[in-house]
């Protein structure tokens, strides 16, 4: 397919992005950044401008979950793939178990293999676009998976398992939070980034914490396990409470991110942003079904998700030459997981996104097809 095709302007988004992080960010939030210009950027994050902005942070998110009594809202610096290695070393005591049905969970089952202080996890697998689900196992005191596989657009229920008493339910929720129902309180700790529903940048970790996992944290802590400070959630627990991070955090897109949660809070918390996410999904769901060169990745419909979409290409079509005509267009970021290697779209629907922008790409995508099948 040539990028020297000319998609008539009538079709195209009015916004583009459709990236499944970093996602699309409003206009709104980044005149929230000038307006921080210069009450908040570039003072001391110890001092009550910052901590403002990271007390609202906490509040919002607090609200926006309705956290039931004893849970917290930590934050620290690095983003996710930090916050595995701060749960090998303060969140698990000997054995985890990981549920991998993608290159997220799998990574993570991968810290707490190489730890040298635990003991090999109990890993359940599953293909790319199916799910992995949590199995009683002796002696594993975490129970981890995604709730969302932002590599291959499958997502999975959210539910202690039944006689897990004692341990842990630890959830990856940094392509899902925001963007997906979720009950807390089946969970102990819901970790995220902000760089995905939240439309903020990456580099900073939040989580959800119930008060076993206070407890689990604050006995690590106490037994004397070598924990670096950066990566110690007793640490993150006792900043948190201050309203700070244990270092210096990047302001800016905590003052995005607080716009973000305002933005989600005045139109109706989780009511309007998982409303919105299932109108986009199922908009670009229903053009998969109905077209014959496309053909959603994750087949049980249940689980698809509904923030990032993942739909297979059907030669003679060629994703890759696709995506090069899409992005000559403005419309950017549909490219397929770089690990999956397969011919394949992959379409951000948080929140942010209009549904009537996923109509848009539709449309350009059957004007694209209709052009490459005759």
């Amino acid at each position: 397919m040539s990028t020297e095709l000319t998609i008539p302007a009538e079709l195209l988004p009015a916004d583009g992005r459709f990236g499944s992080g970093p996602s699309r960010v409003r206009d709104a939030q980044i005149q929230a950044i000038v307006d921080a210009q210069p009450t908040v950027l570039g003072t001391s994050h110890r001092q009550a401008p910052v901590r403002g902005v990271v007390g609202d942070v906490r509040r919002m998110l607090a609200e926006l979950y309705e956290l039931p009594d004893g849970y917290e809202v930590l934050l620290g610096n690095g983003g996710s793939t930090s916050f595995w290695d701060a749960a090998a070393f303060s969140l698990v005591e000997r054995k985890a178990q990981h549920c991998t049905f993608g290159e997220f969970g799998a990574k993570f089952a991968e810290v707490t293999r190489s730890a040298p202080h635990l003991d090999d996890p109990d890993v359940v697998n599953a293909p790319a676009g199916q799910i992995a689900t949590p199995r009683l196992s002796d002696g594993v005191d975490v129970y981890a998976w995604p709730h969302n596989e932002t590599s291959t657009g499958a997502m999975a229920p959210v539910q202690r398992l039944a006689g897990s008493e004692g341990a842990l339910t630890v959830i990856d929720g940094t392509s899902a939070a925001g963007g997906l129902a979720l009950d807390v309180t089946q969970t102990d700790v819901y970790y995220f980034a902000p760089q995905k529903s939240f439309g903020s940048d990456g580099g900073i970790w939040f989580a959800l914490v119930s008060p076993a996992a206070i407890e689990r944290i604050e006995r690590i802590a106490a037994s004397g396990r070598y924990i670096p400070a950066s990566l110690d959630l007793k640490t993150a627990v006792d900043n948190s409470r201050k309203d700070q991070t244990y270092n210096t955090p990047a302001v800016a897109p905590l003052v995005m991110m607080r716009n973000q949660l305002e933005w989600m809070l005045s139109n109706g918390g989780m009511d309007f942003t998982t409303a919105r996410t299932a109108e986009s999904a199922q908009r670009i769901y229903t053009w998969a079904d109905a077209v014959s060169a496309a053909e959603a990745f994750v087949t049980v419909p249940s689980q698809r998700s509904q923030v990032v979409a993942t739909v297979d290409l059907t030669p003679p079509v060629d994703a890759s030459s696709l995506v090069s005509t899409l992005r000559a267009h403005g419309v950017v970021d549909i490219d397929p997981y770089r690990k999956l290697g397969r011919n394949q779209i992959r379409v951000g629907m948080f929140p942010a996104v209009d549904p009537d922008d996923v109509t848009a790409l539709t449309r350009c995508l059957d004007w694209l097809l209709e052009r490459t099948l005759t």
